[in-house]
């Protein structure tokens, strides 16, 4: 039977007297991939920050394998080590080469043997085929190949899910295929526990176990990927979706 791993229970964010996010409720099980859609503006990436403390919630309660997260630093700072996440901006430190990059968390933060994360971090530099650009720099790589080195890096921390906020939105259409082939396989083959950020719908029409279609910060529409992107149940989603010419 698939656990539950995450749930979100009447989740509200305020910016001052401006409501960014009304009542969001739902649950994700293992091994299951949700994507957040809606126009721009509606409150995902919001959302997205709001899972690991990148973003105060105001009120309400979220629950990480059956546990009520309390929303310390220091709670944050440790669930940051099993919640991954990978942005728009790749944000690599400019003066490590790549594997320092993908080293410093796990063994500065996690404490973990060099040798054994330095293993790691060959064999996925060889799963999205960067393995010859290890002592590169960031300087010296195209943005597809940022945001690959990226999400290494994030999967080198050795996650229980992951939280990808339009990671393909900066780059250009050439380089975006690669990148959702790395994700594609994460779902398909690893069985990663991911919520997506993303306006490319052929992709999450692929890979969506569930969509959350939201819009003004509130949720719309709650259902499989299937049925959205077959059959959506309102007419908000339909005209959205003709919108993206899907």
């Amino acid at each position: 039977m698939t656990e539950e791993i995450l749930r979100v229970d009447h989740l509200n964010k305020f910016y001052g007297d401006w409501q960014a996010l009304k009542d969001i409720n739902f649950t994700l099980n293992e091994g299951e991939v949700l994507t957040l859609l809606g126009p721009s503006g509606s409150g995902k990436s919001t959302l997205l920050r709001c899972l690991n403390g990148l973003e105060d919630f105001s009120d309400g309660q979220l629950y990480f394998k059956g546990q009520q997260i309390q929303p310390t630093q220091q709670n944050w700072q440790a669930l940051r080590q099993k919640i991954g996440m990978v942005f728009q901006s790749y944000d690599l430190f400019p003066n490590l080469t790549v594997l320092d990059n993908i080293l410093l968390a796990p063994v500065k933060v996690q404490k973990r043997s060099e040798t054994e994360v330095k293993k790691r971090a060959t064999q996925l530099l060889k799963q999205v085929g960067l393995s010859e650009y290890a002592a590169s720099y960031p300087r010296e790589l195209s943005g597809g190949q940022k945001q690959r080195i990226a999400i290494v890096r994030a999967l080198a921390m050795q996650p229980e899910m992951m939280l990808f906020d339009e990671v393909t939105a900066s780059l250009d259409p050439e380089m975006v295929r690669g990148v959702l082939e790395i994700m594609t396989n994460l779902a398909k083959k690893q069985h990663m526990t991911m919520i997506i950020v993303t306006h490319e719908m052929n992709f999450a029409a692929q890979i969506a176990d569930q969509v959350l279609f939201l819009e003004s910060g509130q949720i719309v529409e709650s259902t499989s990927g299937k049925q959205f992107f077959t059959k959506p149940q309102t007419k908000r989603a339909q005209d959205f979706l003709t919108s993206m010419d899907f």
